[in-house]
């Protein structure tokens, strides 16, 4: 089985819950405090998709086969507020993430984004792309315009 790109089924209950909070302006958390989330490359020979719950280790992430790669990978710096537009809320990161350096010689083809305030490591999203392999390189995983439609994040 491949990796599958979708929001995680578990993430969906976890909003239910209020268990994330993606910017400062959310009440159902410390007033002012973002929640701290993380992106992790894994291989193309893993098998993430929706049914992923968390973080679990590095089963399948790219720190197995690679030089320089930050296990457990890369923090977002920030989202872009959540924003609700024709019944499509949405949200970004504001920066790209970037794996400076890194040699992985097996192919690689997604990224895992999960809650890293958590303990427990709740994953939100797998984001599939074309499988590569890199040598001594930087892997940068561009954020598409935060906008309905377009964002990384879209819950209709």
């Amino acid at each position: 089985m491949a990796n599958t790109q979708a929001i995680c089924n578990s993430f969906k209950q976890d909003l239910l819950n209020a268990v994330h909070a993606f910017s400062t302006n959310n009440p159902a958390h410390t007033a002012g405090v973002a929640d701290s989330f993380k992106a992790a490359l894994f291989l193309q020979s893993a098998t993430l998709d929706a049914a992923i719950t968390s973080y679990t280790g590095t089963a399948g992430e790219v720190s197995s086969s690679g030089t320089n790669y930050p296990t457990a990978g890369v923090a977002i710096a920030s989202w872009n507020a959540p924003t609700l537009t024709g019944g499509v809320a949405f949200t970004t990161p504001t920066a790209s993430f970037e794996f400076p350096n890194v040699t992985i010689a097996t192919p690689f083809d997604c990224c895992l984004i999960y809650n890293n305030t958590i303990a427990s490591k709740n994953a939100v999203m797998v984001c599939t792309f074309g499988a590569q392999t890199i040598t001594a390189g930087t892997v940068t995983l561009s954020m598409p315009t935060n906008a309905s439609g377009t964002a990384l994040l879209q819950l209709a």
